[in-house]
């Protein structure tokens, strides 16, 4: 059926709207942020910060290497790196190092053979980082909400905590977009997150943070979280590895926002990482009990699965097509956002805000304010979520049922790579691309495929039936054999 009159006009203005804020974004560009004389960081030349998280705590096990000068020369890095990408917003180097002469000492006392350790700490003297939107102690909790600049957690998030006990060393807190409403990590506490591959480019969200600092080798595994793709699409970004679990497996709790209502079906806590060797024993240690509902020690034969892929979603006026060199890497009851907006302060007028805004006076960002503009336009209409709810439903059926328990399915992350600044306000709902498995509640993993001409990364999304995680992570380890795996910034 064709569009009527009034739902054509309606896609014409918004695509002069996102023209005009596209000509707005890239003025904001060449004004705004530091200028640095290379556009990527320099390249790793120390040793430890090539290894995988596994490999650091082997070593670390087998006394081969000291956990001290591991944490060091992670936090020399981010001293090199940091102001330059501005992954990392609070550091915790002091106490890391702390902990770190714990874990020598406690190896020197104590001659326990390195199975037992493995079983007790299978992260031993690890350096992770943390997406602040989660508890880690001590450190902020805003979820760059400037309401919330001053919320310290006195507590950690479920996962944090269970990799803590892993043996795993915090060295600080990522940023993430305010509210961890959009793809672009960016906010008024922390301001903007530049991509290791091309610093003018974005690097996702709302895991951006996160994703960055995998990137630039300033961490080698990370804490993220995933309600819309906020995984996936950092990890796509900046060229790593991330992992959206079947949902209910691993605990959410603990971070800010909690998803709420029909929202807890979608939001996922994974991780993220540049070694795919490193996520099932991430997955194993944040699933705590809920590895159970996994097979994650089930052998899985590449030549016995069924694969299946598609090159795009037939395309859509909202979203842009999907790049060349993806489509050819590939054949190679909810929480009101404008409610959240409010934590910790008044009720907030999205247009009253948005007004401040065009006067440099609001302390929200424009993706927020747009997004709860959009929520008090699109009223609750049952009649209409009903329609849409049949839709995933019928959907979901005919997937599950195509993948069975030995299928996987191949779907770009997202229909462009890593865009400049601002971008993404053009085009808001090119998220669909990971989105659409979040609704669905399937696990999917994100794989790095190398890079393109102009040195940014490309991937694609693995996906398999409900609880079949063990599926899609052998696939992302086969493929980073033959790809390559993450690619280090600056040699390129």
């Amino acid at each position: 059926m064709a569009p009527s009159f009034t739902a054509r006009i309606q896609l014409f203005l918004l695509r002069a709207l996102g023209f005009l804020i596209g000509l707005v974004g890239r003025a904001a560009l060449v004004l705004s942020g530091p200028k640095f004389a290379s556009k990527t960081p320099p390249p790793v030349t120390e040793p430890l910060l090539l290894l995988s998280g596994m490999q650091l705590a082997k070593l670390i096990r087998q006394r081969k290497v000291k956990c001290i000068d591991v944490v060091q020369a992670y936090i020399n890095r981010i001293k090199d790196v940091n102001p330059m990408i501005n992954g990392i917003v609070k550091y915790r180097f002091e106490e890391a190092m702390k902990e770190a002469h714990a874990v020598d000492q406690k190896l020197a006392e104590k001659q326990e053979d390195e199975a037992t350790l493995e079983n007790k700490w299978p992260f031993l003297g690890v350096p992770l980082t943390v997406k602040e939107a989660f508890q880690l102690q001590g450190m902020p909790n805003s979820s760059g909400l400037m309401n919330r600049r001053d919320a310290i957690s006195k507590t950690d998030a479920t996962v944090v905590a269970l990799l803590k006990e892993a043996g795993a060393i915090p060295l600080g807190i990522t940023n993430c977009s305010e509210l961890c409403m959009w793809y672009e990590s960016s906010n008024k506490i922390y301001g903007r997150s530049n991509n290791p591959y091309d610093l003018q480019h974005i690097v996702g969200g709302s895991s951006g943070g996160e994703g960055c600092t995998l990137a630039a080798a300033c961490s080698v595994i990370g804490v993220g979280s995933d309600i819309g793709g906020s995984i996936r699409m950092p990890a796509f970004f900046n060229g790593i590895f991330g992992h959206k679990p079947s949902p209910g497996v691993v605990p959410n709790k603990g971070q800010f926002p909690m998803a709420v209502g029909g929202q807890e079906l979608f939001q996922c806590t994974g991780p993220m990482c540049r070694y795919a060797e490193d996520l099932a024993p991430m997955l194993k240690v944040m699933a705590g009990p809920g590895i159970k509902r996994l097979k994650l020690d089930t052998k899985v034969h590449l030549k016995d699965l069924k694969f299946y892929w598609m090159e795009h979603d037939g395309g859509s006026f909202l979203m842009s097509k999907v790049d060349q060199d993806l489509i050819l890497a590939q054949k190679k009851e909810p929480l009101k956002f404008v409610d959240l907006l409010g934590d910790h302060g008044k009720h907030v007028n999205p247009l009253w805000e948005l007004i401040k805004w065009c006067l440099g006076l609001s302390v929200y960002t424009i993706p927020s304010i747009g997004l709860a503009l959009l929520e008090e336009k699109l009223k609750y209409n049952n009649e209409k979520y009903q329609k849409f709810k049949a839709v995933e439903e019928s959907l979901r059926k005919e997937l599950v049922e195509m993948l069975g328990d030995d299928g996987v399915f191949l779907y770009p992350s997202h229909p462009t790579v890593a865009p400049k600044h601002h971008v993404p306000l053009t085009r808001p709902f090119n998220f669909a691309y990971t989105g659409v498995f979040n609704a669905l509640g399937l696990p999917v993993t994100q794989c790095p495929l190398g890079l393109n001409v102009k040195g940014l990364p490309l991937g694609i999304q693995v996906v398999a039936g409900p609880f079949n995680d063990h599926l899609t992570l052998a696939v992302a380890q086969y493929l980073e054999k033959t790809f390559g795996g993450w690619v280090c910034p600056g040699k390129f």
